[in-house]
Formats: C-alpha cells, structure tokens, sequence
C-alpha cells in the first residue's frame, strides 16, 4: 500500500493513499454502495481483482466505518460468505434545492434516501443574505431533528449541496449574472456555507441537480444519454452524457430558457434579451398571456379568477385548460410546442435516449407534453427519435434536492477525493476537499 503525506489548505498533514491502491479500494466501495455486489467472491468476479486484495480492501474499508459485515450469504458449495453493507448513516448529507418562488431543504444518508425535508414558498429575489439564511435555520431544524430520531447527537455532517436558479460557475460555487436573482452575481455560496457547516460544500444550477436526482433515483436510473428539461418559472435543461452530467467548460451547459424562438421584438425577456424561449413558454410568459386574456374578455374562467385574485398564474391556465378553457389549451399547446420546437434541435444535436420534462409547469396535464412530443417527433431526425421516450419526472418536485445530495456523494466518493480522507474515516471537517481536481474520464 503506498501512501504520502499530503497538506490540505486549513488542515493538518494526512495520509493519502494514491495509485492503484486508491483505484481499487473505490471500486470495491462503488460496488457495495451501489449493491452490485454484496459479499467478497462477488466483489472479486465483478471488479477482477485478487482475492488478496478484495480481502484488504474490504478490511479497510471496514476499518474505516466504510462498510460493516452482515448475515451470510447464499453458499456456492464451500462456507457460506459474509454479507457486506454500505453503512449509509456513517454520516448525513445537507441537500437544498432554490427555486424561483420556492425552497426544498432536507437531510440525506450517504446513500441519498432523503430523512427529512421541508418545502416553503419563497422569493429568490429576496437575495442571498434573507433566503440563505433561511435556508441555514431549515437546515439546522432538520439536523437536529434526524440526530434527535437517530439518537445520536454526534451525527456528522460530510457534506452540504445546493442547486441554485441561474447559471453558477461550477468550479466557485457562485452565481454568474443569474436574470432572476437580483443581487446573488458573484456571491459566494460556497464559502458561506463551509465556514458554517465546517464541511465541503458543492454549489450548482438547478436544472442540473435535478437531472442528476433523476439519473441516480428516478426516470434516468440505468440510462446514459438523457436531457433533463425544467420547465417553470424559468426553463432549462440538465444534459448527460456517457453517464456523466455535462456542465461544460464554464458551468452554463444547457441554459435553453434563453435560446432564441422568435425573431419578434415586443416581448422582453428578463435577461434583457427578446425572442428568449422563456418568454415565450415559462412560467412567467403563461401567466403574462392569460392575465392579458382574463382582462380582454378571451376567456371568461380566467376572467373570473382575475377578479377573485386579483392575477392569474400558470397553476390557474392549467385548471381552466383542464376544465375545457379553450384560450387556455392553446396557451399551453402553443408553449409546447415552443419547447418542443427548441427541443428537436437539441434531440437531432445530441441524440439522447431519455428527454424528461420536469417543473412546476410540466406538471400542468397532458396538454403541454403532448405538444412537445408531437413537435420533437415531427421536427427531429428519424433516427434520432427512433427509439427515443420523452416522459415526466418520476421524482417531480424532489427532484433537486435528491440531485443536490447525490451531487455531493459522487464528489466525496470519486477517488482522488476519497484518497485524501478514508485513513480519518470522514471527510467531515475538511472543506478544502471541494478544490481537489479529478482526473479527466478516459475516452
């Protein structure tokens, strides 16, 4: 076993494994996390390693808190082998997911399974010292409350996650310009959150936690290729690819909600712009469009929700198109197929297997999503959509917040992390961890 003394930032000196050593001692921990294999013969069939090394591995691992032993398993004719299990609550995840007009904050295990949430309504506008500091009091209520459950006070926190409406510079943690975020540009989310939580800390967009939620526990599990589309106050898109989320060289990878639909210049979106898909197919842009149709008398159920409310919202367009409001269906058919229209380039572009349409405003019937898969079928190369599904999310509005803890799981557990933490048995403590690089996959 090779080891070298490494000084992290902040951190006393500790011993890191390196090499093939830390490589195997991943994939033997990947292979229990995961439950691909649960007792060592397994381990060894499916890795290729020696029985040797599973056996150090595997001690190790359990030295480290990592795993414990279990019952026995099936025999194969000789001693029957000792399960092995993933000691998911060796420690608990921080998980919070921002909205436009909504937070979702909650605590994990280690293997995602969330253990306690809260969800409010919320004004992302507020800016970052109100709605942060919300989000910290949340989260230290639901702390205390799993320790309390758990019984074990002592309970550590190794990581923290937060998915944020607009684009986010992945390497910082920060906002960069977001449209809907006044004063959030360049704030630094990461660093607040590590100096209060003493703990590493992962900040990104929205959109891409939620596709990442989906393709860990829900509608892309198994799948390689997906895009992910959020469509609510605000829209865009989550892209993975070989398995893997892209965020692209800045971390913007996927902001739709701004690609031009139209070359119309009445309608401003609020990043300034016009033509913006989110102008036209947002949230925002069905309640700007049914408010103008309750007031000019095109349709009388939105007319009468006008004068009980005072507004009319997307959430209403979608009860009156549901009741046969017929300016309302074409709201929302004419939206889908602004998505849809956007989408087929995407589809034809990138290929995936899986498009899953997500968000406040996806969840507003069959109407939207039949117009978007009506458009994507009829606009997109053949083969491209010969074997394509577009569905919804199956994790609806958990969805970033599962993404958002598994964003930090996958982050503590890729090698070069772990290698830098497994001898002290948590990476609690040990913020710096977020600036380790990991190495390129291999092509």
């Amino acid at each position: 076993m090779e080891q070298v003394q490494v000084s992290q930032s902040g951190q006393t000196n500790t011993t890191m494994l390196v090499g093939e050593h830390i490589d195997s001692l991943a994939t033997v921990l990947d292979l229990v996390r995961s439950g691909t294999a649960r007792t060592r013969p397994e381990i060894g069939r499916q890795s290729g390693l020696g029985r040797t090394v599973v056996t150090q591995r595997v001690n190790q691992l359990v030295a480290s808190g990592l795993l414990e032993e279990g019952s026995l398993g099936p025999s194969s004719g000789g001693r029957a082998p000792r399960e092995l299990r993933f000691r998911a609550l060796a420690g608990v995840i921080l998980a919070a997911e921002l909205g436009a007009t909504s937070i979702s904050v909650g605590v994990t295990d280690l293997a995602g399974t969330v253990l306690a949430e809260h969800c409010e309504d919320a004004d992302i506008a507020l800016g970052p010292e109100t709605v942060l500091g919300r989000v910290e009091e949340v989260l230290d209520e639901l702390l205390n409350r799993v320790r309390a459950e758990r019984e074990d006070p002592d309970l550590s926190v190794w990581g923290v996650g937060i998915g944020l409406p607009g684009p986010v510079e992945f390497a910082t943690g920060r906002p960069s310009a977001p449209p809907i975020m006044p004063g959030w540009d360049g704030y630094p989310v990461r660093d607040r959150l590590a100096r209060r939580y003493n703990t590493p800390v992962w900040v990104d967009n929205e959109v891409n936690t939620m596709a990442l939620g989906e393709l860990r526990a829900g509608a892309a599990k198994g799948q390689r290729d997906i895009l992910y589309v959020k469509i609510g106050t605000g829209i865009g898109a989550g892209l993975v690819s070989g398995g893997m989320l892209h965020r692209g060289s800045q971390g913007c990878a996927g902001d739709i909600g701004h690609a031009a639909v139209s070359d119309e210049t009445e309608v401003v979106c609020r990043c300034g712009n016009t033509g913006c898909l989110e102008a036209y197919a947002g949230g925002a842009a069905l309640a700007r469009d049914g408010l103008s149709a309750a007031r000019e008398g095109r349709s009388r159920l939105l007319a009468d929700v006008l004068s009980a409310t005072g507004t009319v919202t997307a959430a209403d367009i979608s009860r009156a198109a549901q009741s046969g409001d017929r300016t309302s269906v074409e709201l929302l058919t004419r939206a889908g197929r602004f998505v849809g229209g956007l989408l087929a380039t995407l589809v034809s572009f990138f290929n995936p297997a899986l498009v899953i349409i997500g968000g406040g405003v996806a969840g507003a019937g069959d109407l939207l999503l039949a117009a978007v898969r009506e458009t994507v079928y009829r606009r997109s190369l053949p083969l491209a959509t010969r074997e394509l599904r577009i569905t919804r999310s199956t994790l609806n509005d958990r969805a970033g917040l599962v993404g958002a803890a598994f964003m930090v799981i996958d982050e503590l557990f890729a090698p070069e992390r772990l290698a830098r933490w497994v001898t002290e048995g948590s990476p609690a403590g040990s913020p710096a961890l977020v600036h380790v690089p990991l190495r390129a996959p291999l092509l």
